[in-house]
């Protein structure tokens, strides 16, 4: 798994990119308060090499809670900014933008 940041000059926006590897997954959504946890708006693409793949514009200078969706299981990414506990008892995934 691995995220990738771009930060635009001309808006208060960053492009980020989330890669997901799931080979054998057939689908991989990436969710989080940044889409009200939708489990179905943010798709990542499958790549013919396996992983999944898609880019979300967040407003910058600002902190987002987010999971990943393979497969209706939860998971986090192993790259997060840092973790921080739900009301659920799990650990969502922290992004710093």
């Amino acid at each position: 798994m691995a995220i990738k940041k771009q930060f635009l000059k001309s808006k208060p926006v960053c492009k980020v990119t989330f890669t997901v590897e799931a080979k054998d997954a057939d689908k991989v959504f990436v969710s989080g308060d940044f889409n009200d946890w939708s489990q179905t708006k943010h798709e990542l693409k499958k790549l013919k090499n396996g992983n999944f793949k898609g880019t979300v514009d967040l407003e910058k200078d600002n902190t987002y809670e987010f999971k990943y969706l393979v497969d209706g299981n939860w998971q986090n990414e192993e790259q997060a900014d840092s973790y921080k506990w739900n009301d659920l008892g799990s650990e969502n995934s922290v992004l710093e933008v």
